[in-house]
């Protein structure tokens, strides 16, 4: 299964016409949050729409920059990750959205309590006999990709405590705009490939077993 993963959309839709050509090839288009800049369905819907214009299977969750509207949306066109499991091709996919809160207010926060009872939601439904994928806007702390900029670590210490207890082959992430690339917690691949307006995502080429995962520039 060929997946390509963005995140960090922020309302800009115009990057994805240019990526046009690899959300065709692509069996499965995931979405990691903040679609919007605190929008809320219309924007959603513009960014979606146009992402399912070149690919109709997605799969989302919304980011702290999103408001509930979106969450709703996405839940009504039954695309929404968030506390749920989803399995495609062999693979079940598991999701949370929004973020710890961040010295800004912003609308989609959850604490680390609410973060380690999303995930037990997700696990309710979620096909434990082949490999998972995490889709989850906050990344784990104590990689790469939860680093700031004056070196601090941002993550969630309940993110990282699933990853480590249900070892999926990859966490997908964003949030944290200035901490792209791909890092590992135990045998687990976590990835951010940076906000899309960089012109950049992440492709995984997936069986039961990780045939390429890569950060690509378009």
């Amino acid at each position: 299964m060929k997946i390509v993963f963005i995140v960090d959309i922020h309302g800009n839709s115009a990057p994805i016409d240019l990526l046009k050509d690899q959300l065709t090839d692509a069996d499965l288009i995931l979405i990691g949050g903040d679609i919007t800049h605190f929008g809320g369905e219309d924007k959603a819907r513009e960014v979606l729409d146009k992402v399912r214009w070149y690919n109709q299977n997605v799969l989302a969750v919304s980011g702290n920059c999103d408001t509930q509207e979106v969450d709703d949306y996405l839940y009504r066109d039954n695309i929404n990750l968030h506390a749920r499991s989803f399995r495609q091709n062999g693979i079940s996919i598991v999701g949370a959205g929004g973020s710890l809160p961040a010295p800004s207010p912003t609308p989609n926060v959850y604490s680390e309590e609410d973060y380690a009872a999303i995930f037990e939601r997700a696990l309710e439904d979620c096909d434990m006999t082949v490999p998972m994928i995490v889709v989850s806007h906050q990344p784990p702390i104590g990689t790469l990709n939860d680093t700031i900029s004056s070196g601090a670590h941002v993550g969630s210490t309940a993110v990282r405590t699933f990853i480590e207890q249900y070892h999926p082959l990859v966490c997908f992430t964003g949030h944290i705009h200035e901490a792209p690339g791909i890092d590992k917690i135990a045998g687990s691949k976590i990835v951010n490939p940076g906000p899309l307006g960089t012109r950049s995502y992440a492709f995984m080429d997936v069986t039961d077993t990780i045939r390429t995962l890569e950060i690509r520039k378009f």
